[in-house]
């Protein structure tokens, strides 16, 4: 039987047996009929193709750019076409039976420029310093805290929050952070964040938390500060949409490892058990490395 009829057998199964909606038929029709007629190209078919074909094809899909979502849904689909050729007889085995389903790639995070975290910083240092009531010039100051921490440390902004006055009193120059799984780790902070922080410990009453708050916890809650960030982004130009807290600590790594910090180091800083999690970041480093080649290839036409 040719291609088109093993198709043809298998979707008239789908409908009888199993009451596949027409719509659902006519997407099995086109993707099993790309399918095999990519593997008329390449001299074969469903009854001849092998694991070696099917990963293949997907290789050939990868390549035209179709997402892996998609490629996931041609691929079930090949499966279960291929499930039924065993089931009836005509093949004694299964080529997709350990073909792995391809992963839709992971997003690579939203990364302020250097620039507009710089605005940032100004802005609400100049806030911070405008001469308003006690209340606002407060809640001024404990944004401007908060940025110059976050953007200097790369912390969580679940760890931020939550951090202890004690964590930045025992040595100005470092700050212990407690993580995920109560892991502790410390890492430096700079002269602008530690000054930062000195003038702002001063105005605060005795207590534990370094950004007290009245709520049950008794530090600020995270919305909270996502909230004031983004009005403040709004205030200084950047959309707001693009402006959140966890987007300051990918700003931290991305900037960091442009500037060529080590992707270990990067890890330690960021609180992360496994390098893996680190590698999203590793789009600065090709665009980096691309950029060297272009500069100093001698057959660059830049060199």
């Amino acid at each position: 039987m040719s291609g088109a009829h093993l198709v043809d057998s298998f979707l008239e199964m789908m409908s009888a047996e199993r009451g596949a909606a027409r719509n659902t038929i006519e997407a099995y029709r086109r993707d099993l009929g790309d399918y095999c007629g990519y593997l008329a190209g390449k001299g074969s078919g469903p009854m001849q193709a092998a694991r070696e074909q099917v990963v293949s094809y997907l290789a050939f899909l990868d390549a035209q750019g179709l997402s892996a979502s998609s490629s996931a849904r041609k691929l079930s689909a090949i499966r279960q076409f291929h499930k039924f050729l065993c089931a009836d007889n005509l093949r004694a085995d299964d080529p997709t039976r350990i073909v792995g389903s391809p992963k839709a790639r992971r997003a690579l995070p939203k990364v302020l420029s250097i620039g507009e975290v710089d605005r940032l910083l100004s802005l609400a240092e100049q806030e911070a310093n405008e001469p308003v009531s006690d209340a606002k010039k407060a809640a001024a100051l404990r944004l401007y805290v908060l940025l110059e921490l976050l953007y200097a440390t790369g912390m969580r902004v679940s760890e931020l929050v939550s951090l202890k006055r004690s964590a930045v009193m025992r040595d100005a120059t470092f700050l212990t952070i407690i993580g995920k799984g109560n892991k502790e780790r410390v890492v430096p902070v700079n002269d602008r964040a530690r000054d930062a922080v000195r003038a702002y410990v001063a105005t605060l009453p005795p207590g534990p938390w370094l950004f007290p708050a009245g709520g049950e916890d008794g530090y600020l809650g995270r919305q909270v500060f996502a909230r004031d960030l983004k009005g403040l982004a709004g205030r200084a130009g950047i959309g707001a949409a693009r402006v959140a807290p966890h987007v300051l600590r990918h700003a931290f790594a991305s900037h960091l490892l442009a500037g060529g910090a080590d992707l270990r180091v990067v890890q330690t800083l960021l609180g992360h058990a496994d390098i893996s999690t680190t590698q999203i970041y590793t789009h600065v480093l090709d665009e980096k490395l691309r950029t060297l080649v272009e500069q100093h290839h001698p057959l660059s036409d830049k060199a």
